[in-house]
């Protein structure tokens, strides 16, 4: 069996799908934030997918600089979540409407 583009965009929108219901569905932060990232690697496996069969560099070269942004967000964004849980003791989304001082 050849594997083809279309192998791999369908692992990437099913991915995408599955991330999307996680970010929909959950309400513990830290799940929402995997599903995030979830999505983001879903799009970088169709860059990186495109990039191999069209025999060009520039959608590696893009997930490079989008997987170094990523590293960025999830410091900053564990950082939030923290510091949301070391104030209220809990990581749900409806505690983020109570952060009012």
């Amino acid at each position: 069996m050849n594997v083809g583009l279309g192998h791999y965009l369908v692992v990437s929108a099913l991915l995408f799908a599955l991330g999307l219901f996680g970010v929909i569905a959950r309400r513990n932060l830290l799940v929402i934030y995997m599903s995030l990232e979830l999505m983001l690697n879903a799009a970088n496996l169709a860059l990186v997918a495109f990039s191999r069969f069209t025999n060009n560099l520039d959608g590696q070269i893009l997930v490079f600089f989008v997987i170094t942004v990523a590293a960025a967000e999830v410091s900053v964004g564990l950082a939030l979540i923290v510091a949301l849980y070391r104030k209220r003791r809990s990581a749900h989304v409806e505690d983020l409407t109570a952060m009012k001082l």
